[in-house]
């Protein structure tokens, strides 16, 4: 197995290092704190975990979180929070609840990457034209005209250059083109940085990785928003570690992730970084992919990563601070505008779905995650429930003087206004079959067809009773 998990891992490594970096920037968390989460989820998420192929560490669906609890509380609280919320999660593994959080509307948690990868563009967006951040996405929306007004130039640049390389590599061929995007756009673009020089910001350090792990403290009063932020951080890591697994399940034909065990294990390692000083771990798709695609058969892979991860942070962490932020502003821009897939956004369209994505992604972006996807649950319940208690009726002509009528679902006293709409627009005379495939029909209904049918015959037309395959069972005419 290790000839495989091996070259799988230093894969890994190179694609994880430089997202870590990008995610602690972009969660207002100190740099090193993505690097520590990292070795955590390899190493405890990894050797715990149910999946032995998924790549655990800090994830960019959590970013707009973390930022909030540290803008609200400050790091050593956070940590806390991480820690606590890591316990939960360990609870939720061992109560064997984990298959219910698949049950959530995979709309609404596609709507809530989306909304978070368009709060990371905002936000990255005034760093890489040269500024910094600000607090909320309406205000960096809003910002953004005064700070195309005075951009830094080099900065643009540089940024730009790590969005082609990263948008382009795809297409570079032979064994170059096998080397990791992110690696390679943020290292050319640093080394260019250097030799240039551009007079540009870079990434700052406090110390070394040692100097990083940070003990978490108790927050002093605000236990009611402490507690919601650990439920938030728990089940959003829950579900979007969840949701991964299944997916990385379906790239490889190894063991099948098991569920309660994964989430026993994330939470094992969410309470090591909260420890630690790291920042919230969750299943990554796009690392775990990259495993998936590398060759990894164990979670010696995943394992390893970590190790290479610390073996580099401990030595050359220094060389970290070479990284023009705004390199990693670009990387940050890239990675969060490919939350937002064209292909999840058909797909709620196909299903009627698109209502409940936007409105998750404006609530998301515009007010905050939580209440987002609070608001796009409930009105998927709501639509869940009106498709439950509505028919549907349609009729289509299917001869010269012969029309089909469908009514399909529930039928009741609510579907009435549409079924009598529907019959009434039949031509007097025509022969109609109707064809029943209700869940339930209750008597209004019953009574408005037979009405209707009785009205029918009498000027002169017929009506036919079918089954579920359209045949023909009983016949009414005048």
């Amino acid at each position: 197995m290790l000839r495989y998990d091996l070259p799988a891992s230093l894969v890994v490594f190179l694609v994880a290092l430089p997202l870590s970096l990008g995610i602690a920037i972009a969660s207002d968390a100190p740099v090193l704190a993505g690097l520590i989460s990292a070795i955590i989820g390899g190493v405890v998420a990894g050797a715990l975990g149910g999946s032995v192929v998924q790549v655990s560490g800090p994830a960019a669906g959590l970013t707009v979180i973390v930022a909030g609890l540290v803008a609200e509380f400050g790091w050593a609280v956070t940590c806390a929070i991480t820690a606590a919320a890591g316990v939960v999660q360990v609870l939720f593994g061992l109560s064997r609840i984990a298959r219910f959080a698949l049950a959530i509307s995979p709309v609404v948690v596609q709507a809530m990457l989306a909304g978070i990868g368009i709060t990371i563009a905002l936000q990255q967006s005034h760093v890489l034209l040269g500024g910094q951040s600000r607090s909320s996405a309406w205000e960096n929306l809003t910002a953004l005209p005064d700070r195309l007004a005075s951009v830094s130039v080099a900065s643009l640049v540089l940024g730009a250059l790590v969005i082609a390389a990263m948008l382009g590599w795809r297409w570079v061929p032979g064994r170059i083109g096998q080397l990791p995007s992110p690696l390679v756009a943020v290292v050319g673009v640093t080394v260019l940085s250097v030799l240039a020089p551009f007079d540009v910001a870079r990434i700052r350090l406090d110390g070394s990785l040692l100097d990083a792990v940070q003990l978490p403290s108790l927050p002093d009063g605000q236990w009611g928003a402490v507690a919601v932020g650990v439920m938030t951080v728990a089940l959003i890591a829950s579900v979007e570690s969840l949701l991964s697994a299944v997916a990385v399940d379906r790239m490889h034909t190894g063991p099948r992730t098991d569920v309660n065990r994964e989430l026993v294990g994330q939470g094992s390692a969410n309470i090591a970084a909260g420890m630690l000083g790291g920042l919230p771990i969750t299943g990554v798709i796009v690392r775990s992919a990259t495993n998936v695609s590398a060759g990894a058969r164990s979670r010696a892979s995943t394992i390893l990563h970590g190790c290479w991860v610390l073996l580099f942070a401990l030595p050359f962490c220094a060389l970290i601070e070479q990284v023009p932020t705004a390199a990693l502003a670009g990387l940050l821009i890239v990675i969060g505008l490919r939350l937002v897939k064209p292909a999840d956004i058909r797909s709620a369209e196909r299903t009627g779905n698109l209502w409940v994505y936007l409105v998750t992604v404006f609530g998301v972006v515009f007010v905050n995650l939580l209440a987002g996807v609070v608001i796009g649950l409930a009105l998927a319940i709501a639509l869940t429930g009106w498709r439950v208690v509505r028919a549907r009726v349609t009729a289509e002509p299917v001869g010269d003087d012969d029309w089909l009528v469908r009514i399909e679902g529930v039928c009741t006293f609510l579907s009435l206004p549409r079924l009598t709409a529907v019959l009434a627009s039949l031509p007097a005379g025509c022969t109609v079959t109707l064809e029943l495939s209700v869940i339930v029909i209750d008597h209004a209904a019953q009574e408005a067809i037979t009405d209707w049918e009785r009205q029918h015959v009498a000027v002169g037309g017929a009506v036919l009773r079918a089954d579920r395959a359209g045949v023909a069972v009983s016949r009414s005419r005048c």
